[in-house]
């Protein structure tokens, strides 16, 4: 029997986390590789080459040391073995991989999806409830809006995906205590394009510092808070998926975050519900036709 304690919860290793998030990488992975079948030779070259380059030109222009380099070699084995590597390349690369991607949108502004977006979370009506403990901490939210395309088409078979941290900072999936789908829902729109969704307000959160991840926060004096935030899908035949993040206004992160996900674009204006209960938030998501 699982046990779904808030105190197994906090046990929640970044080597176990790290390895469900490499293990759902690569599953991924091989049926994008299936789909698509080919490498560019050319771009791999020439991408590689630049990238070897560059580290090459740092060495010699800042005189790296033996001792620097093997605590580097060190560091990468460690990052492998802690699984860590969609963390660190999803809080310190995927932000710039976005900006290249998206930069033709004319619709909802995008950014990273993060290690921890898992494919199939239960689906629900326009204005469901998404799963969650029955003594799940936080506050109620609810989050109304439309998906319209760029000419304001509303799009009535839009698909809405939401995932986001519980109030201790962990995703269902990824940490032990959780149940399987917690706070993972997927919203159909009305016929109008409208849904309404109910859940709670996120807190903001530290990204796994005990691994490989945290030892480099460590070494370099950073810090590894994430601003609280809404991960998002949205998606309607015929239009481009836009991946997002919604964030609060007022978190000490939105300025700093680790991750550099935060964009003006994606700040909401929640206001309190007048039943006293929770909070209420408004935004709509503009997609772009498919091209």
């Amino acid at each position: 029997m699982t046990d779904l304690s808030f105190d197994t919860e906090v046990t929640a290793k970044a080597a176990e986390s790290g390895a469900n998030a490499s293990a759902r990488f690569r599953e991924r992975m091989e049926t994008a590789a299936t789909r698509s079948g080919v490498v560019d030779t050319a771009r791999v070259d020439y991408l590689a080459s630049k990238v070897i380059k560059g580290l090459n030109d740092l060495i010699i222009e800042d005189q790296v040391s033996y001792a620097e380099y093997n605590a580097l070699k060190a560091w990468l084995i460690k990052v492998g073995e802690d699984g860590e590597w969609p963390l660190f390349l999803d809080v310190w690369l995927e932000h710039s991989v976005e900006e290249v991607a998206n930069a033709h949108r004319e619709g909802s502004k995008g950014t990273i999806e993060g290690p921890y977006y898992i494919d199939g979370s239960p689906e629900l009506s326009w204005n469901g409830t998404i799963p969650m403990r029955d003594d799940e901490p936080g506050t109620p939210m609810v989050f109304a809006g439309q998906v319209r395309a760029v000419d304001g088409t509303p799009l009535p078979e839009a698909k809405i995906e939401l995932w986001h941290a519980d109030d201790l900072g962990f995703y269902s999936q990824f940490a032990p205590g959780l149940p399987e789908w917690n706070l993972r829902g997927t919203w159909m729109a009305n016929e109008d394009g409208r849904f309404e969704i109910h859940s709670l307000r996120p807190a903001p959160y530290q990204i796994p510092t005990d691994g490989a991840c945290g030892q480099l926060i460590a070494a370099a004096g950073w810090h590894a808070w994430r601003p609280a935030h809404l991960h998002f899908k949205v998606s309607a035949p015929g239009y481009e998926l836009i991946t997002t993040q919604l964030y609060f206004p007022g978190d000490p992160h939105n300025d700093d975050d680790i991750a550099s996900a935060v964009k003006p674009e994606l700040m909401l204006d929640p206001r309190d519900d007048p039943s006293g209960e929770g909070v209420l938030v408004d935004y709509d998501f503009v997609l772009d036709p498919r091209r």
